[in-house]
């Protein structure tokens, strides 16, 4: 074949195309709303053609507690069907939850690979509300995980953890941060409150543990950037704190911004989107030294890690904010793209021949 005639086929070669399948999405605000979002954006970029599977096209009903988050009523019927359509090269699956298990029963009975990651500590956040053993839902986990070709998790820690749970076929996949919306800049909120201005962003539920940022024996002013179940009864008890409720956009990069320190409280999360988000803004971060945390904040000028954030939040707040600037520019969505695009697994058989 001449150059020309390669050059040619080339230039028509169709795009693969990828299904991502979560039941986390839109109106939810979350850490993987924004990363399934932030990482199809940069998977177009570099050629992909990319679908989502969500559980917008079924009836929903929300979760006791966290109405915003809502259980699809999907069968595997009309899963199956939505599947077809996208005819897709690569399936990820990301969560756990209805579509999630339809989806992955769809591609056993085909024979189907797929790839899946892990988001969410559910086993936590369940047994903080109903008396279930972390390890019957740690069981479950593990049998919804162990048919996928690989399990993608976001920290080094995380993997070390489950690895030791019994799961199997690990790989990371990091995250990233906007750096156009999340940059340094002047300060220009807070300037009616007493300083030192210490944020939380987030949701405000027992497994973000914002009772312990509100409780802190430190001098200055308590900002929450968030909504939740807990919300009201923490403004009842947390009278002098400003709760804001949720911000998004160029108005969050701005309350970033004016922060002095954000107060990152969580024992749970695997991640933690804020974190870089505040890097990125150049403001320090305190936390707990565990999972998530204890990877992002790897470098000890741009924040500081202590159980008890009473002794971290001091540490954080004489940090130099050009230093979590330097250090949260390490995160990106392109990096954090072409590690999901290198894991993905193509369908073995090909679905539009089997459809």
């Amino acid at each position: 074949m001449s150059p020309s005639h390669i050059a040619l086929a080339a230039s028509v070669a169709p795009r693969r195309r990828v299904l991502i399948v979560t039941d986390a999405w839109r109106p939810q605000i979350n850490g993987v709303v924004r990363t399934l979002e932030s990482v199809g954006r940069e998977l177009s970029r570099n050629g992909l053609d990319v679908h989502y599977l969500t559980p917008e096209p079924f009836w929903t009903l929300p979760v006791p507690s966290y109405p915003e988050v809502r259980i699809s009523l999907a069968t595997l019927g009309s899963v199956g069907r939505l599947i077809a359509q996208a005819d897709p090269d690569h399936i990820h699956i990301a969560t756990e939850g209805p579509l999630g298990l339809l989806a992955r029963q769809y591609c056993l009975d085909r024979g189907f690979a797929f790839t899946s990651s892990f988001h969410t500590r559910f086993p936590e956040y369940v047994a903080m509300r109903v008396p279930v053993p972390q390890e019957w839902s740690y069981g479950y986990l593990r049998w919804f995980h162990g048919a996928a070709a690989r399990t993608l998790v976001p920290t080094p820690s995380l993997r070390a953890d489950l690895t030791a749970r019994g799961f199997g076929r690990l790989e990371l996949w990091s995250r990233g941060v906007d750096g156009e919306r999340f940059h340094p800049g002047p300060k220009t909120c807070f300037a009616d409150l007493p300083g030192p201005h210490l944020l939380y962003v987030g949701r405000v539920a027992a497994e973000k543990n914002v009772e312990a940022f509100l409780a802190l024996r430190v001098p200055g002013s308590k900002i929450v950037v968030g909504d939740g179940p807990d919300c009201a009864r923490l403004q009842r008890l947390y009278p002098e704190a400003v709760f804001l409720g949720y911000r998004h956009g160029d108005e969050l990069g701005a309350l970033y911004r004016s922060a002095d320190v954000l107060v990152f409280p969580s024992r749970t999360d695997t991640f933690g989107n804020v974190i870089t988000e505040a890097l990125a803004s150049g403001t320090p971060v305190a936390a707990l030294p565990v999972t998530g945390p204890l990877d992002v904040l790897s470098d000890a000028t741009a924040g500081a890690l202590d159980m008890d954030l009473n002794l971290a939040v001091p540490r954080a707040l004489n940090l130099r904010r050009e230093d979590a600037r330097r250090h949260g520019e390490r995160f990106t969505w392109a990096a954090s793209a072409r590690q999901l695009q290198a894991a993905l697994e193509p369908l073995r058989p090909r679905l539009a021949a089997s459809a």
